[in-house]
C-alpha cells in the first residue's frame, strides 16, 4: 500500500501533527498501536486535564532546562496563548486557575479529544488502530495488525511514539531498538516526574493518604514548594515530581516542614517554656505542625533531639532515608531519547531524510504543570510543518 503521509504515533504529538499535513493538503494516515486514540492523554485529564501555565515566556521555557534552546522556537510559535487558543478551537473553554496552570473548563480531556478527532475525520485524516510498528522493510513501514502483516511506503513519516513510561497506555519505548538497528544515536531512558519509594516504618500507616503541605522538597539542585500525598509506598505528587530529576542523579531528598520560618525563628519557638507537655505536643503548638508532616518527622529524625537549635535544623532540613525513584513504566514521563544532534531544525532524522519525530520521542523533559503537553503538541506541530514542506519540495521538483 502506498500512503502520502503516514504518522505513527495517536498522542497528542502525532495529532498535531497529521492536523499541520491535513491543512497543508496532504493525505494524511494515522497509526496507533493500541485500540483507540490518546489514551495517556485521556489518563492524564482523569484528575484535571492540565494544558498549559500561564506564564512568562523566559520562565516558562526555563522548566525545559538545557533543553530550552532546542525547543524555543518551537514553544515561542506555539506556547502558552497558542495552547489555550487551540483547545477554545475545539469547543473547549479553558481557565488559569490560582497556580497559573490552565485547564479546559470540562477539565477532562475525553470532550476535547473527541472534538479533535471529529475535526481530523473532516479533514481528510485516516484512522488506523491496532497497527503495531515493528520497523522498515525495505523502503516500507512494517505492521503487524488484526488482519496480519501490511506493509506501507510513505512519501514521509512522523514517528510520535511517546516515552517510555506508562507501557499499557502505549508508551514502552520499544521504538528505540528499531531506530538503535538504523545507527540512529540515542539517549539512554531515565524516570522523570515519578514518585518517590520509601519503606516506611508501620507507625506511618495513621497518615498514610494524608497530604504534605507547605513544605518545600530539595534534591539538589531541585526544589518545589509543591504538595506529596504519603502513601503506603512512599511519597506521590507534583511537589515530589518536580524534584525527580535530582532524586535521578543520586541527590538526596530533604524536605524543609517550615519553609516559611527562618531556622533562628524555628529555634526560637522550640525555646518556649512547654512545662509538663510532651515534645510531641510542644511542637504541635509551638510550630502548629500539620499529623503528617508531624508523622514525617518522627519517622526520618528518630530520636528527636531535645536541643531547640538541634531540632529546628532537623525540622528545616529532613532528609529522608533511603529515599528512591519509582520504577521508570510508573513515572509520568521520561528522560532520554533521540538527542538534538540525531535531528535537524525540522526535527528530521539526520541519517533517515523524511523521517520527522517529535514528542517525548525527543531527548527533553520539564515538570509537570502544563509543560510536557505543550512541548508535546508544539513539537508535534513543527515535525507535521516539516514534513509539509518536504511533500511540498517533492511535488514541485516533481512537477519541474
Amino acid at each position: 500500500m502506498t500512503a502520502g503521509a503516514v504518522v505513527i504515533g495517536g498522542g497528542p504529538a502525532g495529532l498535531m501533527a497529521a492536523e499541520e499535513l491535513a491543512r497543508a493538503g496532504h493525505a494524511v494516515t494515522v497509526i496507533e498501536a493500541k485500540p483507540s486514540l490518546g489514551r495517556k492523554l485521556l489518563m492524564a485529564g482523569k484528575s484535571g486535564l492540565n494544558l498549559t501555565k500561564e506564564e512568562e515566556a523566559a520562565a516558562f521555557l526555563a522548566a525545559y532546562a538545557e533543553a530550552a534552546p532546542w525547543l524555543a522556537p518551537m514553544i515561542a510559535a506555539f506556547g502558552p496563548a497558542e495552547v489555550r487558543d487551540w483547545a477554545e478551537g475545539l469547543g473547549q473553554e479553558t481557565f488559569a486557575g490560582s497556580t497559573a496552570r490552565v485547564f479546559p473548563v470540562a477539565m477532562k480531556a475525553s470532550p476535547l479529544l473527541r472534538a479533535w478527532i471529529a475535526r481530523l475525520t473532516d479533514l481528510g485524516v485516516t484512522f488506523r488502530t491496532r497497527w503495531r510498528w515493528t520497523g522498515w522493510e525495505g523502503d516500507a513501514l512494517a505492521f503487524e495488525t488484526p488482519e496480519g502483516r501490511q506493509l506501507l511506503h510513505s512519501a514521509v513519516t512522523v514517528l510520535a511514539l511517546g516515552g517510555a513510561s506508562w507501557a499499557r497506555l502505549g508508551s514502552d519505548g520499544a521504538w528505540a531498538a528499531l531506530l538503535a538497528a538504523r545507527g540512529i544515536p540515542l539517549a539512554p531512558f531515565a524516570p522523570a516526574n515519578a514518585g518517590v519509594a520509601v519503606a516506611w516504618s508501620p507507625h506511618m500507616a495513621a497518615v498514610y493518604g494524608q497530604p504534605l503541605k507547605g513544605v518545600a522538597f530539595r534534591a539538589g539542585a531541585w526544589t518545589s514548594r509543591g504538595e506529596a500525598v504519603i502513601s503506603a509506598r512512599g511519597l506521590e505528587g507534583s511537589g515530589i515530581y518536580a524534584v525527580s530529576r535530582g532524586l535521578r542523579e543520586g541527590h538526596p531528598l530533604v524536605i524543609d516542614l517550615m519553609p516559611d520560618l527562618a531556622e533562628a525563628e524555628v529555634a526560637r519557638r522550640l525555646s518556649r517554656p512547654r512545662g509538663r507537655a510532651s515534645l510531641s505536643n510542644h511542637l504541635r503548638k509551638a510550630l502548629k505542625l500539620a499529623p503528617a508532616a508531624h508523622a514525617l518527622l518522627n519517622e526520618c529524625a528518630r530520636p528527636l533531639p531535645a536541643d531547640p537549635p538541634a531540632l529546628a535544623a532537623r525540622i528545616k532540613a529532613l532528609a529522608v532515608p533511603n529515599a528512591t525513584l519509582r520504577p521508570i513504566d510508573e513515572a509520568i514521563s521520561t528522560a532520554g531519547g533521540l538527542p538534538r544532534a540525531a535531528l535537524d531544525d525540522d526535527l528530521m532524522l539526520v541519517q533517515m531524510p523524511g523521517v520527522f519525530c517529535a514528542g517525548e520521542m525527543l531527548d527533553w523533559e520539564a515538570p509537570t504543570g502544563g509543560y510536557l503537553l505543550t512541548a508535546c503538541l508544539a513539537t508535534g506541530r513543527h515535525a507535521g510543518q516539516g514534513a509539509a514542506r518536504r511533500l511540498a519540495l517533492a511535488k514541485a521538483g516533481a512537477a519541474g
